[in-house]
């Protein structure tokens, strides 16, 4: 009953749990509001910065942040995590909005909020600890090669006409592109990054977010005084107002409704069928897993940081309600974000009213900051995804399981950083956990042993040995086989099977095909067997054959009835 509890869906559970169940006083409203302020100044340039990576007009990464980020922080079930647009998504996003168009990407969105809502109603939020950190460590540092590579030409102003897929042919093409590097670009980028890895060495409370692109903004006001334009939001970007305007940059306005399939940005509304469905139904999946894994992982490691409790199916279930809205407001893919959530923790923060705190200074900043947001150069957005990727790749954990972890864990982790940089995350995903299975099945299989007992007696053609460890299709055959070489000149051969926790079909077969291989010459006991190997035989209806099978409560029953009939 109690793990029925832990594991069933209650919507909306993190709000309700802390701020309902929870006396809600002014000064945790205060500490809320402090804390949504804090990661809001985190957000706005990231919510931007990655709309950019995703191959989308930044405003709609405001948009996502705002939208989804109120959504998700009601419906959801970690109380602390801060919901948005992530560098993760980046590597899906880009290719689905360069071939669909920002309509496919909403659609596939949508689908992906789908997904999630069944994948919370089905209750898979415990799945998420069984992939191994190998996995999860190689595809996310996977990832941040992939999103550092694609920052590359806006950080050095590279004038490269197209862009290719595939990564290797990216790397020629930057390569080739190199010679038309940006002064003005590259010294902004450098400005913009050296000051977000400094920042933190001065212990200030401002996160180093907007200081940083402050001083990119100042370099690039300096690079202007001498000629030199450089990219910015308002020079790459433009929008269409409802009134038929147009304006450069970031448009002031509220999110509006609209149908994904339907927006006027996109120039040709995009028919929505099945055929539509079925194209974009892979990335919507890659989607929907990406932000299971990532929202989850986010509220194991804020429970870790807090000492609360996260409501795993409803978290799933929040986040496919944030992805299914979004779209409608032109937001993009969302999950919760852990570098965002770790500082709301550390701002203060007591509940998920900080959370929608940081959506509505996101709002506010649409509305008041727009035309300023415009000025931000290029350059300066890709420094902050340089850092963000940084941080992704989790580059210490890497080396430190290269250097101690088993050889297996460090080939799925190579294994899967090489196929999510190469190909794809999902292939990662999918191959990496089948073979980190495999590996470990095989580790397990080794460990199941046999070994000889003392009460083996040569002299009364006695063979008592003990298996050690679980009898399953991987190790069952080749300890049945061993046994079956041993047992040889032996008119009996006791099995103790105390330390055997698990007997599975595989494991059944080869015990049957062992008696049966070995009825003639030996008679076969098994005693002190665990419950579920009890089990397994009682449901095989596997019975004893007189002077083939027996079996034996324990093994000094079965001695003593070896005497009695000798």
């Amino acid at each position: 009953m109690k793990t029925h509890k832990v594991n069933r869906v209650r919507p909306f559970s993190a709000f309700i749990d802390a701020c309902v169940k929870e006396p809600y006083s002014f000064a945790r409203l205060l500490k809320d509001i402090i804390a949504g302020i804090t990661v809001g100044i985190i957000a706005i340039p990231l919510a931007m910065a990655l709309a950019i990576g995703s191959g989308v007009p930044p405003q709609y990464g405001l948009y996502t942040a705002a939208i989804a980020g109120i959504v998700i922080a009601v419906s959801g079930g970690s109380r602390y995590s801060v919901s948005g647009p992530t560098a993760a998504f980046v590597v899906i996003l880009y290719p689905v909005s360069q071939q669909f168009g920002l309509s496919g990407l909403l659609i596939a969105t949508l689908m992906s909020g789908v997904i999630l809502v069944v994948m919370g109603l089905a209750r898979f939020g415990k799945l998420i600890e069984y992939i191994p950190v190998s996995v999860t460590l190689g595809f996310t540092s996977g990832i941040a090669i992939t999103i550092a590579t694609m920052q590359i030409k806006d950080f050095f102003g590279l004038e490269m006409a197209h862009v290719p897929e595939t990564y290797i042919d990216k790397i020629i093409a930057l390569g080739s592109a190199l010679p038309t590097i940006h002064l003005g670009d590259t010294l902004i980028g450098l400005t913009t990054l050296f000051v977000l890895i400094y920042w933190p060495k001065l212990n200030l409370r401002l996160p180093g977010h907007l200081p940083a692109l402050i001083a990119g903004t100042a370099v690039m006001g300096i690079v202007n005084m001498f000629g030199h334009e450089v990219a910015t939001i308002g020079s790459q970007f433009s929008y269409l107002l409802p009134d038929g305007s147009t304006g450069q940059g970031i448009p002031p306005i509220l999110p509006q409704f609209v149908l994904p399939w339907n927006l006027p940005s996109t120039g040709a509304s995009l028919e929505l069928n099945w055929s539509t469905v079925s194209a974009l139904l892979p990335a919507a999946f890659s989607m929907a897993m990406l932000g299971a894994i990532e929202s989850l992982l986010c509220a194991v490691v804020l429970d870790g940081m807090t000492g609360k409790k996260h409501h795993s199916n409803g978290e799933l279930l929040g986040q496919g309600v944030g992805n299914i809205v979004a779209p409608f407001f032109g937001g993009i893919t969302a999950t919760a974000a852990i570098a965002r959530s770790a500082a709301n923790v550390r701002a203060g923060a007591t509940s998920p009213v900080s959370a929608i705190v940081h959506s509505l200074l996101v709002l506010l900043t649409l509305l008041v900051l727009a035309p300023f947001l415009s000025y931000l150069p290029l350059a300066a957005m890709s420094a902050l995804l340089l850092i963000v990727a940084w941080n992704m790749s989790e580059a210490r954990k890497v080396i430190d399981l290269i250097r101690h972890a088993p050889k297996d864990d460090i080939i799925v982790l190579v294994l899967c950083l090489s196929l999510t940089v190469l190909f794809d995350m999902v292939i990662a995903i999918t191959i990496g956990i089948v073979l980190a299975s495999l590996l470990f099945m095989r580790r397990i299989a080794n460990m199941t042993k046999i070994t000889e007992s003392p009460y083996t007696d040569d002299d009364k053609q006695l063979l008592v040995v003990r298996v050690n460890g679980p009898l399953f299709f991987a190790a069952a055959e080749r300890i049945f086989n061993e046994l079956r070489e041993r047992s040889k000149g032996y008119k009996t051969v006791i099995m103790q099977w105390d330390a055997v926790p698990v007997l599975d079909a595989g494991g059944l077969h080869a015990f049957q095909h062992f008696v049966t291989d070995v009825k003639h010459d030996t008679h076969v006991i098994v005693c002190d067997i665990p419950f579920q190997p009890l089990k397994t035989l009682a449901r095989a209806r596997v019975t004893p054959i007189e002077g083939e099978l027996n079996f034996y409560p324990s093994l000094q029953k079965a001695l003593d009835d070896l005497e009695l009939i000798q």
